[in-house]
């Protein structure tokens, strides 16, 4: 269940997905001019968004499917609510990241400038001049972006996938050191959302033990 979570949240900086110890590949893409433009396009689509509410659906190396809500006001805050049976809940308060398990009654904290999230909650993004970008593809009415999760890895390990021609961020998969992929698709998607503070509110080490006079 923890790798469930971390792959959802890209890597969160996991040396499991980061590749830590592989050698630093050089970096050179051969873009071309509407290349450019698109992923300019997408920058600008990303950073043009402050908040954004919806659901999601993500499918398991084995195929299995769970689903939620996801909340983000940028920059850096984020919360992902995964529906029961699941027992995981991520916080993002814009300067660490805590994934409560429900059933272990856990919860794990990671810097937020340890992890690959500024690539979406960031307010100045720029993926053409991202060092972490890898290549991209074309599909029908998809644009698709391969990204690494640290500059050391030899090979993509998520790819976004990005709706054509409005940019929208639809799906994204990571890939990890075993091969095995989890995939994320975003649905039903409210850009501009009043979103309360209280939903970014990291939870407590020990969250869901039962309280007195409850």
């Amino acid at each position: 269940m923890r790798r469930f979570a971390l792959a959802l949240l890209v890597a969160l900086s996991s040396p499991l997905l980061m590749g830590a110890g592989q050698p630093a590949p050089p970096r050179h893409l051969d873009l071309s001019s509407d290349d450019r433009a698109e992923l300019d396009a997408i920058s600008a689509s990303l950073n043009a968004v402050t908040t954004l509410k919806g659901g999601f659906v993500q499918v398991d190396p084995n195929g299995g499917v769970d689903q939620g809500r996801v909340y983000i006001a940028k920059p850096g805050k984020m919360r992902f609510e995964y529906d029961p049976p699941v027992p995981s809940l991520i916080v993002s308060d814009g300067h660490t990241v805590a994934v409560a398990n429900r059933r272990l009654n856990t919860v794990d904290r990671y810097p937020l400038s340890d992890t690959p999230l500024g690539v979406i909650l960031g307010n100045d993004i720029d993926i053409r001049r991202n060092p972490q970008l890898v290549g991209i593809e074309h599909g029908q009415g998809v644009f698709v972006v391969n990204m690494r999760t640290s500059q050391n890895r030899t090979k993509a390990n998520i790819s976004l996938v990005f709706s054509e021609p409005d940019h929208e961020l639809r799906q994204w998969t990571v890939i990890d050191d075993q091969g095995l992929s989890t995939t994320v698709a975003l649905r039903d998607l409210q850009p501009g959302a009043v979103l309360p503070p209280a939903l970014f509110v990291l939870p407590d080490k020990n969250p869901f033990a039962p309280r007195r006079g409850n």
